[in-house]
């Protein structure tokens, strides 16, 4: 999914040692867990038992795969221990949440270029001041690129920040719901929703018309789109998940986020940053791709998803994957292993979308005998620790494969079944059975 912050990771992490010591009470309710402060909590997987609750239907998520969610759920009803450990993992991270937010773009220090305050407004990672900041030259202007060194000021005074929280969160607390019916989830994510998207005040418009600005330069790029390509499918997926009936979703909400995404989806496809994105070679096109599919699933536009999970087929995977499996323009970055596991995670969510308009993206094989397999299947040795990574790469992590190892396994690939417990798991736990679709795990913005 998304792009986590370290700080959120270790958070989660400890949560969870906290809950493994911990035994859960089985008559605790669910009144008594909202009266407690956040850091009690983290301390146990309380949920309303089986007998108590309805089980939510089964969502019409567009990268998950919502059958295979309503048997995760079955399963924690009928007391599968293995996934309960899972869920601690899953509910410390929603617990997390419960006590932040929730964030909107308008209350940055300053408005996007142009002035309106609902604009989303971010700042290119990798681009640096190249001279001392003074009152004639406040900025520290010309700005220059360092590849995979992140600038901090991106940090401060734009919305980028506040949108991961917003994409994490939700995402997070509406699994959390569907799979333990506390409702205080549910309600936390509608409130994140409402605000960040529905509430006339404090609304984001549906563009990214300032996306990824450089000072004195650029009021936005279309390179910009990748903010929300990153991790705005886990939302969608998240909305899904509410749309099965959670407390303090209603049908206003689910009608009034329709409408934003379909605005969003046709700023996609009309814009020329839009455009500009999608026609980009690179990693930033498989996201598009992602993206564009994944809203058009999810706003009714079948035909449309179908078409670009197909269509990248020779738009994407015949160009940007070798013979043997390698990404050549990922490897080329500061940053290779991060960037070929990012590539990765667009790819196995594209094909996972693909499931749900009948296109299998797995089994496509390029003049050259590309695939989605060959690509997992060349980090196999540096993802198991059984070789290292030879490429260049400022801040290796073993774990950042392990989502798209988890995939390609689930599609068939033997090599990569057989890598599974071999895999490092990622700070936090491995969640992959409660929720089926590869984030990048190292997350480095942009």
């Amino acid at each position: 999914m998304s792009a986590r912050s370290r700080l959120g990771v270790v958070v989660a992490a400890a949560a969870v040692a906290l809950a493994s010591v911990v035994v859960p009470s089985a008559s605790a309710g669910t009144a008594s867990v909202a009266a407690a402060p956040a850091s009690a909590r983290t301390a146990s997987v309380d949920f309303l038992p089986a007998s108590a609750r309805t089980a939510p239907g089964i969502p019409r998520t567009a990268v998950l795969d919502g059958g295979r969610l309503r048997r995760t759920r079955l399963r924690l009803d009928h007391g599968d221990r293995r996934l309960a450990h899972s869920l601690r993992a899953l509910t410390a991270r929603a617990d997390n949440w419960l006590d932040q937010g929730p964030w909107t773009v308008v209350d940055k220090p300053k408005p996007a270029p142009g002035g309106d305050v609902h604009d989303y407004l971010s700042q290119a990672p990798y681009w640096w001041p190249s001279q001392p900041a003074t009152a004639d030259n406040p900025w520290g202007c010309p700005y220059v690129q360092r590849d995979g060194q992140r600038n901090p000021e991106v940090d401060t005074g734009t919305d980028r920040q506040d949108v991961e929280k917003v994409f994490d969160s939700t995402y997070d607390l509406a699994l959390a719901w569907y799979y333990t019916g506390r409702k205080q989830y549910a309600e936390k994510a509608s409130q994140v929703l409402r605000t960040w998207f529905l509430d006339p005040a404090t609304r984001m418009n549906p563009n990214l018309d300032h996306g990824q600005f450089i000072p004195c330069k650029y009021d936005g790029r279309a390179i910009g789109v990748i903010d929300f390509s990153q991790s705005y499918t886990s939302v969608l997926d998240a909305i899904a998940v509410l749309d099965t009936g959670a407390p303090g979703w209603s049908r206003q909400d689910r009608a009034a986020m329709l409408d934003w995404n379909t605005g969003f989806r046709d700023w996609l496809t009309d814009s020329a940053f839009g455009k500009e994105e999608g026609a980009a070679r690179n990693n930033h096109g498989t996201f598009y791709d992602m993206q564009l599919a994944a809203l058009a699933y999810a706003t009714g536009d079948r035909a449309l998803a179908r078409r670009t999970v197909l269509a990248a087929r020779a738009l994407r995977i015949d160009p940007q994957i070798a013979a043997d499996g390698s990404q050549p323009q990922e490897l080329a970055r500061t940053r290779s292993w991060h960037y070929s596991t990012f590539d990765l995670v667009a790819y196995t969510r594209l094909a996972a979308i693909g499931r749900h308009v009948g296109v299998d993206l797995w089994k496509y094989q390029g003049p050259d005998g590309q695939s989605l397999f060959k690509a997992v299947d060349y980090l196999l040795p540096a993802a198991t620790g059984a070789e290292p990574w030879d490429r260049p790469e400022l801040e290796f992590y073993r774990f950042a494969a392990s989502d798209v190892v988890h995939a390609a396994a689930d599609a068939g690939d033997r090599a990569a079944r057989s890598a599974l417990p071999k895999l490092e798991a990622p700070p936090g736990g491995d969640l992959w059975e409660l929720r089926p679709a590869a984030e990048q795990l190292d997350s480095i913005t942009g």
